[in-house]
């Protein structure tokens, strides 16, 4: 006869022991991501940069290392829009949203009248 343990989740998307894998992924991801990978990405980046200008690099190898920094810090927006454009590839392309006229700007009062003396209210008085 069948009996059942205590580690049952009771769903298939949250088995047992998932929990520590999530863990291990996101210790990963932080690490990835973290500051200490930031500072040696830009220090990789700024020494291929400093190699490619003395010509000790090809450029084609510099433009690898600077591709790469871009997708490992740009994979979530990269996945984020991979994904956007599969769910709306199925589905037509919805119209655009109606937004309302903004309203007439203010009507201003008129301008004062050009005086074309350019001396007109000098303090010296006429002699």
């Amino acid at each position: 006869m069948f009996a059942a343990s205590s580690s049952y989740s009771g769903s298939l998307a949250d088995p047992a022991g998932s929990s520590v894998l999530v863990a291990a992924v996101s210790w990963l991801q932080g690490t990835l991501l973290g500051t200490v990978a930031t500072t040696v990405a830009i220090i990789a980046v700024s020494a291929v940069g400093l190699m490619m200008l003395a010509g000790r690099v090809n450029v084609r190898h510099g433009m690898t290392v600077i591709a790469g920094a871009f997708i490992l810090f740009g994979a979530t927006t990269i996945v984020a829009g991979i994904q956007s454009f599969l769910a709306g590839a199925g589905a037509e392309a919805a119209p655009a949203p109606i937004v309302a006229a903004a309203p007439p700007p203010p009507t201003l009062p008129p301008a004062p009248p050009a005086n074309p003396d350019p001396y007109a209210g000098a303090s010296v008085p006429p002699r």
